[in-house]
């Protein structure tokens, strides 16, 4: 890894999630079954830890500015794997200014990633453009990009032998690059995994001319409910010098949530709620 980013990005909002529903008994027994010198096997792992399984959580962004000024958004966060794909939804609860504002993001096999912004001031849906994906989601660190499903066959993946140790776990370098360059506004992605579990510590990103982007670091590694993972995650821009602070306050598994709620006709006929389903 570049010795730019020793301070703590990544494909983002996604993969901070991934780090933090890591299954506690099952993430240890999935990650020794994992080929270590395998890195297609190692980032299907650590990328997907709740394949097959609904996740509700409740969440919040600090916003740290250039200036030293911060500022706190509140959100809950739904994940469900569809039969043809998966989907997520994101609803904002605070500040009031954002309350109600909601992200939703498709990803059909075969089909590229769509996404759905619901704004409550306009009452209306609007599609994300391709060309909106680099851009900073609601003032965050994260990018639209950066909140999309995305699956691990969309990169190719290489090993590079071992990675800093991090959070009291020895780890490995892994770089991934996009399959397809027009749908990443990203070069490549390297990746610190943890070598006893299944789960991303560090995720260096860089822009297709190689420079630094961001630099993702997960933290605060324990076990709550039954599920093993980072409760919070930093992410910082490297040429803006800010950062946000992910924190996840409340992670649930296998509640029933609704497929006809994650549609753009479902966000345009009602608000989105946050309350769990």
């Amino acid at each position: 890894m570049s010795s730019a980013a020793r301070g703590p990005a990544s494909r983002a909002l996604l993969l901070a999630l991934a780090t933090m529903v890591t299954g506690s008994g099952e993430a240890a027994n999935s990650a020794s079954s994992v080929d270590p010198a395998d890195a297609r096997q190692i980032m299907a792992a650590a990328l997907d830890p709740a394949r097959g399984r609904t996740t509700f959580m409740k969440a919040s962004f600090e916003l740290f500015a250039k200036d030293g000024t911060t500022t706190r958004k509140s959100f809950t966060y739904r994940l469900l794997d569809a039969p043809g794909g998966r989907r997520t939804l994101v609803v904002f609860t605070a500040p009031e200014e954002v309350r109600g504002m909601a992200l939703l993001s498709v990803a059909d096999k075969g089909i590229a990633e769509r996404q759905y912004i619901y704004v409550p001031s306009l009452h209306r849906v609007r599609n994300v453009a391709t060309q909106q994906r680099a851009a900073r989601f609601l003032g965050t660190d994260f990018s639209f990009e950066d909140v999309t499903p995305h699956e691990a066959d969309d990169f190719s993946y290489e090993l590079r032998g071992d990675g800093p140790p991090l959070e009291g776990h020895q780890t490995t370098l892994i770089v991934a690059k996009p399959v397809d360059a027009t749908r990443s506004q990203y070069g490549r992605l390297e990746y610190a995994v943890a070598k006893d579990l299944p789960v991303i510590l560090r995720t260096e990103m860089y822009d297709p001319q190689g420079q630094l982007v961001r630099v993702l670091d997960a933290h605060d590694l324990r076990r709550v409910s039954g599920v093993y993972g980072a409760r919070r995650t930093e992410v910082r821009t490297v040429a803006d010098g800010t950062r946000t602070v992910l924190s996840i306050s409340d992670l649930r598994l296998d509640l029933p949530l609704d497929e006809k709620a994650f549609t753009p006709e479902a966000l345009e006929a009602a608000a989105p709620v946050a309350a769990l389903p």
